[in-house]
């Protein structure tokens, strides 16, 4: 069982009988504890799909929800759902685009490494890779002779997700995307 000191962003916990997705982490040092970190973290119920913020204790001991991960590649949206496809037995996952909407900005049918999240066989859930890759639609034009360290400027992908990007980088261009930092780390291999 670990801490909450070593939960990371995406981790499902099992919280009094709940499964609990985390979607993000905060951590604080309030004055006057030694030592004594606290980590809120916002969570989402994947049965309602409500959210949840829970504060702990660095050494708060937290226990890992029983779910199984199936790679997967996006198909298609059906109204509100989107459907990804089981990589190996073709099986299709419909998930709800409100319970995974961070998620979308980063999918296209191109996307690799992506797996869904399943309990006890009921999909919950969208798990990216480290990095997409994502073709920009706007952004102001490129200026000649800026270097790649210059200064950013904000840039539009296909899926509406806005990252800021070095000033050379211009409109059509295929670009990294870090998925937890949701960061520009460079032009992608063509």
């Amino acid at each position: 069982m670990p801490k909450a000191s070593e939960i990371k962003k995406h981790a499902a916990l099992d919280i009094d009988g709940r499964v609990l997705i985390v979607k993000d982490i905060v951590r604080s040092v309030p004055q006057g504890r030694a030592g004594g970190s606290l980590y809120r973290m916002r969570m989402y119920d994947v049965v309602t799909g409500g959210k949840v913020d829970e504060t702990f204790k660095a050494d708060d001991m937290l226990k890992f929800a029983d779910l199984t991960r199936r790679s997967a590649t996006f198909s298609y949206i059906d109204g509100d759902e989107y459907v990804f496809m089981d990589a190996e037995d073709y099986t299709p996952y419909n998930l709800n685009s409100a319970s995974i909407a961070d998620e979308i900005q980063f999918i296209t049918e191109d996307t690799q490494g992506l797996s869904v999240v399943l309990i006890e066989g009921s999909p919950v859930g969208v798990e990216l890779p480290a990095h997409v890759e994502l073709v920009i639609t706007e952004t102001d034009p490129s200026i000649k002779g800026a270097s790649a360290s210059a200064r950013t400027k904000p840039a539009t992908m296909s899926t509406g997700l806005t990252v800021q990007v070095p000033e050379h980088i211009s409109v059509g261009d295929k670009v990294k995307i870090n998925t937890a930092e949701i960061k520009f780390l460079g032009r992608a291999e063509h």
